[in-house]
């Protein structure tokens, strides 16, 4: 059997190697960036590196938002490559499977269909076309009335292109992506509150996962009683990390970063870092300026990200709430743990438990590179971490190392962003003619702790 046919984690792998590089390729064109250009800096001034190409496309594709320097240096032609490659990257294993789906003669196999289901529960939904159809329409619906409503908010700021940002940022708002054409980003909006709740909503629709979405749609059209466990669980850990995360900020940010701010603006500016940390990674105030706590909790946000089935990035909430339950829980008998008046199956929990060891594995063997690539420009640890933290989880926030790195660290950030965004979705996908050998082996007994 070919290497090709054996898992579609290979096909996977391929397909956002060969959009990053085609991303990268289109971004070289000379009409993709602006030599004089509001941003340009350093190399942009004379030309885009193919580093920093590739770095940007990769960052694109992968909805992390991290980028070398500032998006405003890209012509309107530049920024509409980055938000096309945010677009398709966000759809990312959707666009993925629709390409299988639609070679003639392809034969869709079980496995795929798995895949692809594994986007819906309960159910809800076993047609795989139809799960694809479903998902491209909540996206571009979401999106539609985002940018609509962001469009309306830049035209009464009076920004110039306000179709153009509308539409930009909402595609990167619900993708999850934290890009901006504007020179200093959203840092000039921080009092604008209508603006800001619109992203947040944006935001949080796409860290819900289609699964949450469409539960909560059939709910209102009366088609179902009441949300699946999987949504209520998803809606109660993320509300609870967004409202414990903006007291968090507020409580130890008001009286200094938000010290020139009226009650108000103070708020709305604790509630969008904690949830843009949520893999957006859209930045109002200088994440260097925040308190030790608060680049803590920062982090920590990051690394949780969103739910299962969605467009944000990180280990998710639910693995989360897994691995605190087997923290706290002792397994019974058959290995499942009760919660909810519901039963969490042992295959459930390896799964989140060897998600999440995969996850910190990358994360410090990320943290270890960087320090090795850094060490000599007198990279600050700190930040070396927070970069680590927001490139594995697709966040995008940064303490202003990103556009200071070497050849060698860009290229440790590039495989971060790519393992975070792909490699581990890769890991879960089923091999195909896995084969199951029916051999006991003899008990092992070893010591623990």
């Amino acid at each position: 059997m070919n290497i090709f046919q054996k898992s579609d984690a290979l096909y996977l792998l391929a397909f956002f190697l060969i959009l990053i590089g085609i991303g990268t390729g289109l971004l070289l064109i000379p009409a993709a960036w602006m030599p004089s250009g509001a941003g340009a800096t350093g190399d942009v001034a004379e030309g885009l590196s193919i580093m920093d190409a590739l770095f940007i496309a990769t960052s694109a594709i992968c909805v992390t938002g991290l980028s070398t320097f500032n998006i405003a240096a890209f012509s309107r032609f530049g920024q509409l490559i980055i938000l096309i490659l945010i677009q398709i990257g966000g759809l990312g294993i959707i666009s993925f499977t629709s390409i299988l789906m639609t070679i003639p003669g392809h034969r869709f196999a079980i496995s795929r269909r798995n895949t692809i289901q594994g986007f819906y529960l309960d159910g809800m939904e076993y047609n795989p076309r139809r799960i694809v159809r479903n998902i491209v329409a909540f996206t571009f619906g979401i999106e539609a009335v985002g940018a609509l409503f962001l469009s309306l908010a830049f035209l009464s700021l009076g920004v110039e292109d306000w179709l153009f940002m509308g539409i930009f940022h909402g595609v990167s708002a619900f993708c999850n992506a934290g890009f901006s054409p504007f020179v200093s980003g959203l840092t000039e909006y921080t009092t604008h509150i209508p603006l800001l709740l619109m992203l947040m909503v944006l935001i949080i629709s796409g860290g819900l996962g289609f699964i949450v979405l469409h539960d909560i749609m059939r709910v209102f059209l009366k088609k179902k009683t009441h949300l699946s466990y999987h949504s209520r669980l998803v809606l109660i850990l993320s509300a609870g990390f967004i409202l414990g995360g903006a007291l968090f900020f507020f409580l130890i940010e008001r009286n200094r970063l938000y010290s020139g701010m009226d009650t108000s603006a103070a708020i709305i500016n604790a509630f969008f870092q904690s949830v843009t940390t949520r893999t957006a990674g859209f930045e109002l105030v200088p994440q260097g300026q925040l308190s030790q706590p608060s680049k803590l909790l920062t982090n920590l946000l990051m690394l949780i990200g969103g739910a299962p089935g969605s467009i944000a990035g990180g280990l998710k909430v639910t693995t989360i709430f897994v691995i605190a339950l087997v923290m706290m829980r002792k397994p019974d008998e058959y290995g499942d743990i009760k919660v909810f008046h519901h039963r969490l199956t042992t295959d459930t929990i390896n799964k989140a438990v060897v998600y999440f060891l995969k996850a910190v594995a990358l994360l410090l063997v990320s943290i270890a590179a960087l320090s090795f690539t850094e060490w000599q420009s007198g990279a600050d640890f700190e930040a070396i971490i927070f970069e680590s933290f927001s490139a594995f989880a697709t966040v995008g926030l940064s303490l202003g190392l990103t556009p200071e790195l070497s050849t060698a660290g860009k290229v440790v950030i590039i495989a971060v962003m790519f393992a975070g965004r792909v490699g581990l979705i890769a890991l879960a996908f089923p091999a195909m003619g896995h084969k199951n050998y029916d051999i006991t082996y003899p008990k092992g007994s070893i010591l623990l702790g």
